[in-house]
């Protein structure tokens, strides 16, 4: 009976290969500064309305290009309270660089390499993955549909549960490509400044610098 309930549950190699058709599925047409914002406040709402933060978990957040520049960052929860206890600490920011840095090496989501490695009965230290790396669930590479040679950026999570925290980032990019392919257009489309046009006061300068190049009739005769 108890073998049976064991193999119910998913092994690492196939949550590996689960999250890696994620990562192949979940690909954007596009990618700038203002579609970082979207998606981390995203993140953060989606957080900040789940049990964990109801009972007092904290989470950071962070979206950088793959060059390392800064495109969102927050925190949900405070670093300390009057009764001492914090939701977030120091240590929660180093962790969250951490896994960028796994994403940034490997070019895979933290959570991939994490199950991958545990299928291989690998060790972070015989994968080369120590000091500045910290393989834990919840950084998840941004990949651009028509770019497959490298990711162009990476959202991250940090609360301390690694299934936990790679479930919220993949399911709120999920979430966000499907809008975007429901609304036809992307929110960068929108913002984008579109190309003057010529207005009847344009039509009228046109026109008067027209009749000022050409000579008239009567100017013509004259000096005949």
């Amino acid at each position: 009976m108890f073998n049976n309930a064991h193999s119910t549950f998913p092994t690492a190699a196939e949550i590996a290969s689960q999250t890696l058709v994620e990562e192949n599925s979940y690909r954007f047409p596009s990618f700038a500064a203002s579609d970082a914002v979207t998606l981390g406040l995203s993140i953060r709402k989606r957080f900040r309305g789940s049990s964990r933060h109801a009972k007092g978990k904290g989470l950071v957040i962070a979206i950088q290009t793959i060059a390392g520049h800064p495109l969102f960052c927050c925190s949900v929860g405070d670093l300390g309270h009057i009764s001492g206890i914090g939701d977030i600490s120091l240590d929660s920011w180093s962790a969250l660089e951490g896994m960028i840095n796994v994403v940034k090496r490997t070019g895979h989501s933290s959570y991939y390499v994490e199950k991958g490695m545990a299928a291989m009965g690998k060790t972070p230290k015989q994968m080369g993955l120590q000091g500045e790396f910290r393989v834990n669930g919840g950084a998840f590479p941004i990949w651009l549909q028509n770019a497959p040679c490298c990711p162009i950026a990476v959202v991250a999570c940090f609360s301390g549960s690694s299934q936990d925290d790679h479930r919220l980032v993949s399911t709120t990019v999920r979430d966000y490509l499907a809008r975007l392919s429901s609304s036809g257009t992307s929110p960068t489309d929108a913002s984008a400044p579109s190309p003057p046009t010529a207005g009847p006061s344009a039509a009228r300068d046109e026109q008067t610098y027209t009749s000022d190049k050409q000579p008239s009739t009567e100017s013509k005769e004259s000096q005949e």
